[in-house]
């Protein structure tokens, strides 16, 4: 295990006290609504599956279809962000994706589902992996760990928060002539245009240009991570599209995406479909918002706690495959495990080990990648990964359940994603190889 870092210095503490509290707290509430905004469909089929008419497989296919516009569109947003700038491109995706995440609540059938889900996959590409790079422009690696799974906290609250809220506004069935799943898409989408707007006055693209910081603060920031950027190897100069194109030759970073997709699958899958799994143990659908956040409540917590512990002992590998092999438990629980009680503390497994991987996984992601390719290589791990874990296992997940009606089949697929996915991350940053598979990553980047 890695040693401990060294205590920081006054100025290192003040600086990234002031950085953090400027840029995390905001991000964070944005990413909640993004999250809030994708997966509100999970409360909503609640009551949308019946009025549309729609069956499970129907169901999880236009759910499913956000993933795909989304890995179409996520590359090329985030070389955009590259382009344009972290505060206007951030500011413009959400915006259009808080647009269309209202107007979901104007679809009449599975047609017109379709295509409001693959339109709001498109408009929320890049995002996640947008505000990941951005960040490496303003944390120090050692600082990355931490506070990616404090940013990575806005998935589970915003389904603990966003549970009980859709059962609420479920209940306002009938209020203006509108059925409660479609005042759930207005309340949620409408924020998220107000948010994009506050986002070109919050954010600042890079520390040189952040007239909040002192000029001692602003000097030790940027000298640190000119540091660390130095410190990459050089053979990782490309940028832009031909960055991209070498990374899809590099075995490296194609097995990184794999193993990231258990953890997405997960994560995807639960989203959309937990809530009617948890209903079909006899709940109303209030009861089943309440019962439906505590997994993501107890995932809030620990988390944060693994990312710190990850940066603390600064050890990546074990705190990403660890993670991978929980979920993997859980899932495989459910073959004998039947009560209301023992699913809910599966789910939790599960939820804590897909949400506590996101740290030491970014953070190991991160490192990995040279100067140049960083952006590339973090959109197309997470493209990919919500390629397979989004669009395929929400797919798979709907069909098995519609053929077999059996939940523990329907989960088998993913835990069998996550625990090849945990020897992928043992593998490939294994000890006596993690100096060869760095160089041959960066050499092919």
């Amino acid at each position: 295990m890695a040693e401990a870092a060294a205590a920081p210095s006054a100025l290192e503490r003040t600086t990234m006290r002031r950085v953090s509290w400027r840029i995390m707290p905001f991000i964070m509430i944005c990413y909640l609504f993004a999250i809030l905004d994708r997966g509100n469909v999970g409360m909503a089929s609640l009551q949308m599956v019946h009025d549309l008419g729609m069956s499970k497989a129907v169901f999880g296919f236009g759910a499913s279809l956000f993933f795909f516009s989304y890995f179409l569109m996520e590359v090329p947003s985030n070389l955009a962000l590259q382009r344009f700038g972290a505060r206007r491109w951030i500011a413009r995706i959400m915006i259009t994706w808080g647009i269309i995440s209202a107007g979901m609540a104007f679809v009449q059938g599975q047609n017109s589902f379709y295509v409001m889900r693959f339109l709001l996959g498109a408009a929320e590409a890049g995002f996640f992996p947008g505000v990941l790079l951005y960040l490496t422009y303003w944390l120090p690696a050692n600082y990355r760990g931490r506070l990616i799974a404090l940013f990575g906290i806005s998935i589970p609250a915003a389904s603990f928060i966003g549970s009980p809220l859709g059962g609420l506004l479920l209940g306002f069935d009938g209020m203006l002539g509108l059925r409660g799943w479609q005042w759930l898409f207005i309340v949620e989408g409408v924020p998220t245009v107000l948010l994009g707007l506050v986002c070109l006055a919050i954010l600042t693209d890079r520390p040189e240009d952040a007239r909040w910081l002192r000029d001692d603060e602003r000097t030790w920031l940027c000298n640190e991570l000119n540091r660390e950027k130095a410190g990459r190897p050089s053979a990782a100069a490309k940028t832009g599209w031909g960055s991209f194109l070498s990374l899809l030759r590099n075995p490296v970073v194609w097995a990184m995406a794999l193993a990231c997709s258990g953890a997405s699958a997960a994560g995807s899958v639960l989203g959309v479909w937990q809530p009617q799994f948890l209903k079909s143990f006899g709940l109303t659908n209030l009861e089943t918002g309440l019962i439906n956040s505590i997994p993501y409540g107890v995932a809030c917590v620990l988390m944060v706690l693994w990312g710190r512990h990850s940066d603390k002992t600064r050890e990546r590998r074990w705190h990403t495959a660890l993670t991978l092999l929980l979920i993997a438990f859980g899932f495989l629980g459910v073959f004998v495990i039947h009560s209301l009680i023992g699913t809910v503390v599966l789910l939790s497994l599960v939820l804590v080990g897909a949400y506590a991987f996101k740290g030491p996984f970014w953070a190991l992601s991160s490192g990995w990648l040279g100067a140049g390719s960083v952006a590339a290589g973090l959109a197309m791990i997470n493209a990919v990964s919500n390629l397979i874990g989004g669009g395929l296992m929400v797919n798979i997940y709907g069909s098995v359940l519609d053929a077999t009606g059996n939940y523990g089949l329907a989960l088998l697929p993913i835990a069998i994603v996550t625990m090849i996915g945990a020897g992928l991350v043992l593998f490939i940053s294994r000890p006596r190889s993690a100096d060869t598979a760095i160089l041959a990553a960066a050499k092919e980047a």
